[in-house]
């Protein structure tokens, strides 16, 4: 897409505006053409729990920015290091798991907007005992500009602290883990569980509140997405290759088979991948 821009994404959250995206895990060659022809806004690539290597996230990240979509990449753990090679790698906005403390998320925001800054000197900026000169202020928003510092919060301390984590200079925006949430919660794979629908509507205010964008990643029927777009949520993950590959094979071959006499034998229930 001609005239792409590195803070494309982070422009329409500025600007209220939904974005949407689908979590991708293949590096076939032609994915990034058919992916770029669904209106999508980002692209989630998650190393947490998907093999990718540097090199192969690294020519995904670039190829879906060719093709005008912003790559959000998924670190493997809260590890500042991990996050400066992803942004090194093109991603544009940058997620860490399990993020339950303000410690981890200041450590994130050092590595997504501070970058290349590293040591002792980052650490009392970000604890604020000192400030960069303005022209380090100058030369590292530059260099960082259009960075997105993304939290994934899925556990219920996490929830606990949420104002106080949300309210870190830095931070973009939040990601609800569904599968990791509900199982924190003791309460595994039940979406519609009364508790779960109130934590969640927990976080998306509170992170409404703060001014922050909210999504929240689902590879279930679309009107899961579309029930949450009303309650607040403006970044929409939906599914992912796998999941909706999945879905949709097992659709297609049922009706086939019941076409040619044969019975269904799925007894898939179409949440064929959790990330």
């Amino acid at each position: 897409m001609i005239g792409f821009q590195k803070d494309d994404l982070k422009q329409k959250l500025i600007q209220g505006k939904t974005v949407y995206g689908t979590c991708i895990t293949t590096n076939a060659p032609r994915w990034q053409n058919l992916v770029a022809d669904s209106g999508l806004d980002f692209v989630f690539l998650d190393t947490e729990h998907i093999a990718i290597d540097r090199a192969d996230l690294s020519r995904m990240c670039l190829g879906y920015q060719a093709k005008g979509l912003t790559p959000i990449v998924r670190i493997r753990r809260p590890d500042p290091y991990r996050a400066s090679q992803a942004i090194d790698d093109g991603a544009i906005g940058v997620i860490a798991p399990y993020l339950e403390n303000p410690a981890q998320i200041k450590e994130l925001i050092g590595a997504t907007k501070y970058r290349p800054l590293k040591g002792e000197k980052l650490e009392s900026i970000l604890s604020g005992k000192t400030g960069p000169s303005p022209e380090l202020r100058e030369y590292l928003d530059r260099f960082n500009h259009g960075n997105l510092c993304i939290a994934n919060i899925e556990s219920i301390p996490a929830v606990e602290r949420l104002d106080e984590l949300l309210s870190i200079e830095g931070l973009d925006a939040v990601f609800i883990g569904p599968h990791d949430l509900s199982i924190n919660m003791g309460i595994p794979e039940q979406y519609d569980h009364p508790d779960f629908i109130a934590m969640v509507k927990t976080i998306v205010q509170k992170a409404r509140k703060h001014t922050l964008g909210v999504g929240i990643h689902f590879s279930l029927e679309p009107q899961r997405q579309i029930d949450w777009i009303k309650e607040g949520v403006n970044i929409v993950i939906h599914s992912s290759d796998m999941a909706l590959f999945s879905q949709r094979l097992r659709e297609d071959i049922s009706k086939i088979k019941s076409t040619s006499g044969e019975g269904n034998d799925s007894s898939g229930t179409g949440e064929s991948v959790t990330i």
